[in-house]
């Protein structure tokens, strides 16, 4: 059996995996003004992540886990809040991407934020996970 072909195959993969996720931790005036809408919007967003009404959704998003823990007169402002916050996401990914110069890594900058944010959630948290939500 020939394993130089496959060993050179796995670290070309490898290779490849980690030349898409390029520089996470790029900076430019856009990326900046993101994070900084994000960071203000984090405080609206923590006490629903902690009652569970929000989660993290495993496609890098943050989804509405549980309505019932939203007041009806409060559940459009939080619609909102997810909305907004999710445009931020997006944005983020596709301007880190830009900034690699590589416009085509932004599903695999959104790949590994998503695991980042699920890795970062505080205790208590609901994730998704394999398509069901788990509490962290």
């Amino acid at each position: 059996m020939k394993l130089a072909p496959l060993i050179c195959a796995v670290l070309l993969s490898v290779s490849l995996s980690v030349a898409a996720q390029g520089n996470l931790e790029i900076d430019s005036p856009a990326i900046g003004a993101l994070k900084q809408s994000m960071h203000q919007r984090h405080s609206q967003l923590a006490p629903l992540y902690q009652s569970g009404a929000v989660g993290l959704a495993d496609d890098g998003s943050v989804a509405l886990h549980s309505a019932g823990n939203v007041p009806l007169a409060q559940r459009g402002q939080v619609n909102a809040l997810i909305a907004a916050e999710n445009a931020d996401r997006s944005a983020l990914y596709r301007e880190i991407a830009r900034a690699n110069g590589h416009p085509e890594w932004e599903s695999d900058v959104r790949n590994t934020f998503a695991k980042r944010w699920v890795q970062r959630a505080q205790p208590g948290w609901w994730v998704q996970q394999g398509g069901g939500w788990v509490q962290k």
